[in-house]
C-alpha cells in the first residue's frame, strides 16, 4: 500500500515524518529486523548486571568496582547518542544502522576478549557509543514505514526488541555466562548483532538521509524548546522506574521476605510489564500522542505510590514488580513527539531519547540510593517515584503551555 504524509500530532505544528511507500510484509520484515537489533542491545545492556560477580572475581575487583563497567556502557549511550547523530546525519538510514550493528557487534566481542577492569571499561564505553543513535534512526525508518495512525505501534515493535531482551535474552546469556564464563555471553551478543547486521540489509529498505541533511541542520534541534521539554519529561518523569528497579532485589528480600529462589520469576514478571507497556503505550500515543505522554505519567505516579505499601507482602510485591515494568510506555510516545517537534533534524532529536532514558537511570538510581542512605528505608524509593513523576507532570504542563502560547501567536499573526 501507499503511505500518504501523515498529519502533524495535534497538537504540533511542526512538519510531520516524510513516509515511504511501502507494504505490509515490508513493515513488517524491516521492524523485525530491527527490532533483532534492539535484542541485541537489550541484552548486552542487562546482562552483566547479573554477571557482576564472575567478572569481579576475573579481573581481580571488588563488585561495586565491577558494577562500574555498567556506568561506563551508560556513559557511552549518553555520549554516543548526539555526537553518531549528528556527525552521520548525511548517511543512508540502511547503512547506518549496520555499521552501528557492526560496532556494536566489534564492542562486545572486545568486551570479551579485555583483559582487565581498565580495558573492559574502556569497551565497555566504546559498545555502548552506537546503542542510543541505532534506536533513534531504527525508529525514523520504522515510522517513515508505517502507514498513517501507526507510526507509535511501529516505534513500539522495534522498542520490543530491547524490553524481550530482559525475559528471553538476558536468561539465556546469563546461562551461557555462568557455564562457560562471563566473557560468552558477551560473545552471545556480537553474534546476535552480526545477525542484525544481514538482517537489516536484506528487508530494510535503502532509505536516504533526509534532503539537506547536515551536522548544523542537526544541532539545530537544540534551538527547539519543545525538544528539551520532551527530553526534560524523559529524563526526570521517567526516572521514578529506575529508583524503585535499582534496588528491587533487596527490598523483595529484606521487606516483602521474599524467598531467593523466587527473585527470578518475580524480575521476568518486570520484563512482562515492559512488553506489556509497550504494546499498550505505542497504541495510545497513536491514538491521542500528547494526552497518551500525561496518562502514562500519572500512572507512573500512582504507580509509584502503590509500591511504597504493596512492598510488605510477597503476593503483593510481586504484581507492584509487574505494574513497574508498564512505565515503559511512555517511551514509543516520547519517540514520536520527538520526531514531531524536531522538524528537519530528526536523526538528532531521535536519537538523544534514548541520552534521556540512560540519564533517567542515573539520576533515579542516585535519590533511590541517597534516600535509603538517609535511612529512609528500602520503600522509600517508591516516594522517590512520585516525585520525580510529579516533576515530569510539571515539565510536561509547561510543554502544554508554551505550545498552546506559540499557537495564538502564530494565530494572531496570520489573522
Amino acid at each position: 500500500m501507499t503511505a500518504p504524509l501523515s498529519p502533524p500530532s495535534p497538537a504540533s505544528s511542526e512538519p510531520p515524518i516524510a513516509h515511504t511507500p511501502t507494504d505490509d510484509r515490508t513493515l513488517v520484515r524491516a521492524v523485525l529486523a530491527l527490532g533483532v537489533g534492539g535484542f541485541s542491545i537489550g541484552t548486552g545492556e542487562f546482562v552483566i548486571m547479573g554477571l557482576l560477580p564472575e567478572v569481579a572475581r576475573d579481573i581481580n575487583v571488588t563488585i561495586p568496582q565491577a558494577g562500574h563497567v555498567i556506568s561506563a556502557y551508560a556513559l557511552g549511550v549518553v555520549v554516543g547518542a548526539p555526537v553518531l547523530a549528528v556527525l552521520c546525519a548525511h548517511w543512508g538510514r540502511r547503512t547506518l544502522l549496520m555499521a552501528l550493528m557492526v560496532v556494536y557487534a566489534l564492542g562486545n566481542f572486545a568486551s570479551a576478549l579485555a583483559p582487565g577492569y581498565l580495558s573492559l571499561s574502556a569497551m565497555r564505553l566504546f559498545t555502548g557509543l552506537p546503542h542510543g543513535t541505532y534506536f533513534g534512526v531504527a525508529a525514523l525508518v520504522a515510522a517513515a514505514l508505517a502507514p498513517p495512525g501507526r507510526r507509535a505501534r511501529a516505534v513500539g515493535w522495534v522498542m520490543l526488541g530491547l524490553t524481550t531482551a530482559t525475559l528471553v535474552g538476558v536468561p539465556i546469556a546469563a546461562a551461557l555466562g555462568e557455564y562457560f564464563g562471563w566473557r560468552a555471553a558477551f560473545v552471545f551478543v556480537g553474534i546476535i548483532a552480526l545477525a542484525a547486521v544481514a538482517m537489516v540489509r536484506l528487508w530494510v529498505p535503502d532509505m536516504p538521509a533526509s534532503h539537506g541533511a547536515s551536522p548544523l541542520r542537526e544541532l539545530g534541534a537544540l534551538a527547539r524548546k519543545q525538544v528539551w521539554f520532551t527530553l526534560g519529561i524523559g529524563a526526570i518523569g521517567f526516572g521514578g522506574m529506575f529508583a524503585v528497579f535499582s534496588y528491587i532485589k533487596p527490598t523483595l528480600l529484606e521487606v516483602a521476605g521474599m524467598p531467593p529462589a523466587l527473585m527470578p520469576f518475580v524480575l521476568s514478571l518486570f520484563g512482562l510489564g515492559m512488553v506489556a507497556g509497550n504494546i499498550v503505550g505505542s497504541r495510545m500515543a497513536d491514538k491521542a500522542l500528547m494526552p497518551a505522554i500525561g496518562k502514562v505519567l500519572l500512572w507512573s505516579i500512582a504507580v509509584m505510590a502503590l509500591f511504597v505499601p504493596a512492598a510488605h507482602h510477597p503476593v503483593s510485591a510481586a504484581v507492584a514488580t509487574f505494574l513497574l515494568g508498564t512505565v515503559v510506555a511512555i517511551g514509543p510516545a516520547l519517540q514520536i513527539r520527538l520526531m514531531d517537534v524536531a522538524g528537519d533534524a530528526q536523526t538528532l532529536a531521535a536519537a538523544l531519547n534514548h541520552s534521556a532514558f540512560n540519564a533517567a537511570n542515573a539520576l533515579g538510581a542516585w535519590l533511590g540510593g541517597v534516600s535509603i542512605a538517609a535511612g529512609l528505608g528500602w520503600t522509600s524509593t517508591g516516594w522517590v517515584g512520585v516525585v520525580l513523576g510529579l516533576c515530569g507532570v510539571g515539565i510536561f504542563a509547561l510543554a502544554l503551555s508554551s505550545e498552546r502560547k506559540t499557537q495564538r501567536a502564530t494565530e494572531g499573526l496570520s489573522a
